[in-house]
């Protein structure tokens, strides 16, 4: 969690003006450990929050768009295998993307209700 400048500055005046560090904990709602990692922090001369980098995406967006686009029956399972990554990376990808993979009954895909299918079998 990344908490802001201004409550690692409050907390860390609170230490310094002579509160201990576990009344500090309770006041600021974060853990002693924290406030030790922003003391050492302080010392070091920097007390922002660290950058958080972001791994690159394995799926590139117009490949998979373009794989949906011809191949729009496609499940999850068979996008994964042929970009060599897991269903759950497909999933992500896709819903970065706004894509839903749904897939519609027989059925209602030739504009009948599924009781009126069962009717004409009869």
């Amino acid at each position: 969690m990344v908490y802001s400048h201004d409550l690692r500055k409050k907390a860390l005046n609170y230490i310094e003006n002579g509160g201990s560090m576990a009344t500090a904990s309770e006041v600021f709602g974060v853990t002693v450990r924290t406030l030790t990692n922003w003391i050492k922090r302080k010392k070091q001369g920097c007390l922002a929050p660290k950058k958080r980098r972001q791994s690159p995406s394995k799926i590139d967006s117009e490949k998979l768009k373009l794989y949906i686009k011809q191949n729009p029956d496609a499940y999850l399972r068979e996008i994964a295998e042929a970009f060599g990554v897991t269903i759950t990376a497909v999933f992500y990808a896709c819903k970065r993307l706004k894509i839903t993979l749904k897939k519609r009954h027989l059925s209602t895909r030739k504009g009948m209700r599924i009781s009126e299918k069962n009717l004409d079998k009869s």
